[in-house]
């Protein structure tokens, strides 16, 4: 890769965001239209940062990227072109540290749903969200 490309992927990379994501501003949209408020956002005191806390009710929420958190559909699955000897080993990585966290959460009495950002557009998305937080 020369010098430019680099550039440009370093600009990529950079501007992908970590919080406040378009899957994750849905997930909150979709959760106001049910009347679920009074969550709060990426808690740094519980394991993984939840995206998504409701407190008094012990219940997290993880919008996961399918790429970035390795999920089995069809954008998780693929494979990079380039790169691959670092990719490779940080996806099994993030998806390690994902189980440790939920793992982590349950372990101290939460309950933890994890939506991908393949399944925000589906329709069961409200009944999905809605069963969790009333379960």
């Amino acid at each position: 890769m020369d010098k430019l490309d680099l550039s440009r992927r370093s600009a990529n990379m950079r501007a992908i965001r970590s919080k406040d994501t378009k899957p994750e501003l849905m997930v909150r949209r979709a959760l106001r239209a049910l009347g679920f408020t009074g969550y709060r956002l990426h808690r740094k005191d519980l394991p993984g940062k939840p995206d998504i806390a409701f407190i008094g009710k012990t219940k997290a929420i993880f919008v996961h990227g399918c790429f970035w958190h390795g999920h089995d559909c069809r954008e998780g699955a693929r494979t990079t072109r380039s790169n691959q000897h670092y990719w490779i080993p940080k996806i099994s990585g993030n998806r390690e540290r994902d189980a440790r966290h939920a793992r982590d959460l349950v372990e101290r009495g939460w309950k933890v749903l994890i939506i991908w950002e393949c399944e925000v557009g589906k329709d069961d998305l409200t009944r999905r969200l809605k069963a969790f937080i009333c379960d």
